[in-house]
């Protein structure tokens, strides 16, 4: 059997269709015209030998064949675009300081600084897991180079918005009754301690709504907001990200709960230029909440 090298070109157009919502848009991206990617897209088929797009109303969506090549496509472009930047990069030296909001800490951090390393082995990272507040205010004074963090309306340093994530709310996992709108009691509010975005958009939405409230609980720490949570001290507002298996989604109408709004995820850098490793590391946490979001949650 003959064995086909799938191209590379063909393959990257493929995902950043898929990534950019159409063909169109990946033409702008790529600097491409839309013929020179439709020519791309049909010389991937005749490759794999089989229709990967199919149309779906006014566009394209994708066969099962083109929904199993995507996982594979991105897979190959991470290793092609990895083992390219750890030749370019290998004698890169220094350090960046980067800077994580706590819900991406466990499930972000470990690839992004596993498949940086791997690319700049003499390269160092600063890594700092913390707050909203403090994690702005390390980029304003220039002690980051970047940061993941919550988009409040504040933009020190140059931001990049990525995603809006859905906020909801949160209760104990093996608690069915933790509040209940007729009961006469406030609702027992677990939540992180001032000043916190997520806190005030809780508290201004139960007010709206009429709901009365209480903090039942207040933490320092993710961590500690929890444990908390999974206890059934309270309940909690945060993105669905990262949450642990012990806390469960509430959907509102079945509590008595008011809808919530989205809330912006930004990537923020410092005033400054962040030299080709920095880029790199700027690469990876993008290529990684690409995997980890869902994809309409993402902007752009």
């Amino acid at each position: 059997m003959r064995l086909t090298n799938l191209d590379m070109d063909s393959l990257r157009t493929f995902v950043t269709g898929q990534d950019a919502g159409s063909f169109a848009r990946a033409a702008d991206r790529l600097g491409r015209s839309t013929s020179a990617v439709s020519a791309q897209l049909k010389k991937l088929e005749e490759q794999v030998g089989t229709p990967l797009l199919r149309k779906s109303g006014r566009g394209l969506a994708l066969t099962d064949s083109g929904e199993a090549l995507l996982s594979y496509a991105r897979r190959l472009l991470d290793l092609n675009d990895e083992a390219v930047s750890a030749i370019r990069g290998v004698e890169l030296e220094g350090w960046v300081r980067l800077g994580l909001q706590q819900d991406f800490g466990e499930t972000m951090l470990p690839r992004v600084l596993g498949r940086f390393a791997r690319t700049h082995p003499k390269v160092r990272i600063e890594g700092r897991i913390a707050r909203n507040d403090e994690l702005l205010a390390r980029i304003g004074s220039g002690q980051l180079d970047l940061a993941l963090a919550w988009d409040g309306g504040e933009r020190p340093g140059n931001a990049r918005q990525i995603a809006a994530l859905p906020l909801c709310w949160l209760g104990a996992a093996d608690v069915t009754d933790v509040w209940r709108p007729d009961s006469g009691a406030p609702l027992p509010l677990a939540a992180l301690e001032a000043p916190c975005l997520m806190r005030t958009i809780a508290c201004d939405q139960l007010d709206r709504h009429g709901i009365s409230w209480r903090l039942a609980f207040v933490s320092p720490s993710l961590g500690g907001l929890w444990a908390a949570t999974a206890a059934g001290l309270g309940i909690a507002v945060r993105t669905s990200v990262g949450h642990p298996p012990s806390v469960r989604k509430l959907e509102p109408a079945a509590h008595g709960l008011p809808d919530l709004p989205s809330l912006g995820l930004a990537l923020y850098r410092a005033d400054k230029d962040l030299g080709p490793a920095g880029e790199h590391l700027a690469a990876i946490i993008l290529d990684a909440l690409r995997e980890l979001l869902d994809a309409a949650w993402l902007v752009g």
